[in-house]
């Protein structure tokens, strides 16, 4: 490998996947030497298998040769490759008019470009992504995808101790203000070079539609507030989100919960995540229809859910906000004690709100998922959250690609299923091995059930983790799926005004 060879295999790249013209070659060749400290050329025969991974890895191991990059970290590398990617990716205003030409066209066309220039782009990083394990877990409430997630690079020891030393800035003010579009990135923040964000107008605000680079399922939307505003259910969230759905009707849109514990792991800033694929709560049957008073040409019910979830539907944004917004204005203020549902306590608010919009049709549809962050002495983490049993498994927050039934799960996971299967076709005690003696007790629940063998203990550690996330979903529901629980949900919609 000569570097000239792999600066014109990026080249190359770049003018196949349409980051560059025929004329930009030059122009980009040299801002590549200059990035690579390089005062010469030499014109090589690329390798036409090349992969974007390849090439990038190996210009990366030449910057730490050469003393560009400080060390070989993943940390340093990743700022150093965004930072070449970034000299081949476009300026924000061409891709602003190229994806408005397409919408010309059609939404469908728009957001499939961008998508690929994503992807082309190295800004979402595919060959990380595919790294991630996915598998289908059959429950009564539907498939469930499950998700180890492999894909978001852990930072580097080193790189940890060096942000220490960093100086304090405010630039930009979080991972999701429009201000990270070309951000240079730095040990804390991630560099942003190759990032492009489309500019929308949503409920006559300004806001950003970009991808995550982490893609959990099929184009993963992130639609972002050009003003860096904390999240908050209220009317406007629901005039947002189904106006988001008149702009991009093919995809979904929903946001996470606005109180921790049931809210995302940003909250600082205001934004909705979407995208193109179908969930399982999106095809789970209604089990109960009704009509609120009032709203009799709204269709709305009780969805077939581990969580509680009220759906309603029709053609009437206007209304449908009035009617989303008087059942979130209730469950804000509702209690009942008997069932353990604290508006507040100590005057902490603890209901909130996971809404959901799609169109079905000519319909919009509205998800209307009830959440309480209450805890308590037995549940300090929360009541209505994955349970102490359940923590081996998973114990972060259930934020909305979960409440839809998609579990993304931590990449510990991989290595310690990998151990247990180990230890138990060795016949040995999980609690033995400080590795996975945290998986003890779970094993322990469904050992007894299965002859274990070397062709399908790797299979049985997936079913058994799959039926364990259906229980997260069941425990971060505040109405259980039982005649009790959906007793007390009743009486909560009857509150709202049930005609």
């Amino acid at each position: 490998m000569t570097i000239y060879k792999r600066i014109r295999e990026l080249l190359d790249y770049a003018e196949q996947n349409g980051l560059i013209e025929k004329e930009d070659r030059i122009y980009s060749r040299n801002l590549l030497l200059d990035a690579l400290k390089l005062g010469d050329w030499e014109e090589t025969r690329p390798d036409a298998d090349a992969t974007i991974e390849e090439i990038l890895a190996d210009i990366c191991d030449y910057a730490f040769e050469n003393g560009i990059i400080p060390d070989n970290g993943v940390t340093n590398r990743d700022l150093f490759d965004t930072r070449i990617m970034g000299l081949l990716t476009p300026r924000p205003s061409e891709v602003i008019r190229k994806f408005r030409a397409l919408y010309a066209e059609s939404p469908v066309k728009a957001t499939d470009w961008y998508y690929a220039f994503s992807r082309a782009t190295d800004y979402i990083r595919t060959y990380r992504v595919k790294n991630d394990l996915r598998w289908k877990a059959p429950s009564v409430y539907g498939d469930i995808d499950i998700t180890i997630n492999l894909s978001k690079p852990e930072k580097d020891p080193k790189a940890i101790a060096a942000a220490k030393s960093l100086p304090q800035s405010s630039y930009p003010k979080c991972a999701l203000c429009a201000d990270t579009e070309g951000f240079a990135g730095n040990l804390r923040a991630a560099a942003r070079q190759s990032h492009r964000i489309i500019p929308i107008t949503v409920a006559d605000e300004a806001w950003y539609l970009q991808y995550s680079p982490y893609v959990y399922y099929n184009e993963h939307c992130i639609a972002l507030s050009g003003a860096h505003v904390p999240m908050k259910i209220e009317r406007d969230t629901f005039r947002r989100l189904l106006d988001f759905e008149e702009i991009l009707p093919h995809y979904f849109i929903g946001s996470n919960a606005d109180l921790p514990i049931v809210g995302g792991s940003i909250l600082s800033h205001n934004h909705f995540q979407g995208g193109h694929y179908t969930f399982a709560m999106e095809t789970a049957p209604m089990e109960a229809e009704f009509t609120f008073a009032g709203y009799e040409d709204i269709k709305a019910g009780i969805v077939k859910w581990p969580l509680s979830v009220i759906r309603i539907s029709g053609k009437d944004k206007e209304k449908l906000t009035d009617l989303a917004d008087k059942i979130l204005v209730a469950w804000r203020s509702y209690t009942d004690a008997d069932a353990f549902v604290y508006a507040e306590t100590d005057g902490e608010p603890h209901n909130t709100i996971t809404p959901i919009a799609r169109r079905r049709g000519d319909d919009f549809e509205l998800d209307l998922v009830l959440r309480n962050n209450i805890t308590t002495e037995e549940h300090p983490l929360g009541v209505y959250h994955p349970h102490a049993e359940l923590h081996n498994i998973k114990k972060e927050n259930i934020g909305l690609i979960e409440v839809m039934g998609l579990a993304v799960l931590p990449a510990r996971l991989k290595g310690e299923m990998a151990i247990l299967e180990e230890v138990i076709l060795a016949g040995k005690d999980p609690a033995d091995d400080a590795r996975v003696a945290a998986h003890a007790d779970w094993y322990a629940r469904f050992k007894d059930h299965y002859e274990f063998t070397a062709e399908n203990t790797a299979e049985i550690l997936r079913t058994e983790i799959g039926k364990t996330f259906v229980r997260v979903l069941e425990d971060a529901g505040v109405y259980k799926c039982t005649e009790r629980g959906r007793q007390d949900f009743m009486k909560f919609i009857d509150t709202v005004g049930k005609a």
